[in-house]
């Protein structure tokens, strides 16, 4: 499913125009990246968890020349699903 088809069925489902559908729906997902963004959790409940996880510092290589290169900390977005969806998807 992507994006538009997204929007469709929560249209469907909660009988919003699409317009109004694509509204909430990129109101919802700015509001969770701007949350990540200052540093905090989104919980939902049943859902699952948004978090950001801190990547250390680390030494890698170029898989071509096995050369090592320096791989710098960094900031990444993370999902943990919650239990009610783990269950569902079972």
């Amino acid at each position: 499913m992507n994006k538009t088809e997204l929007i469709a069925k929560v249209a469907e489902v909660s009988g919003l125009t699409k317009k109004d559908s694509e509204l909430a729906l990129n109101t919802t997902l700015d509001a969770i990246k701007d949350s990540l963004v200052s540093g905090e959790k989104v919980v939902l409940t049943g859902f699952g968890t948004f978090e950001v996880r801190h990547r250390k510092a680390r030494v890698g290589h170029n898989p071509r020349t096995n050369e090592k290169i320096q791989i710098p900390a960094q900031k990444s977005p993370a999902f943990k699903a919650g239990k009610v969806l783990k269950e569902a998807v079972r």
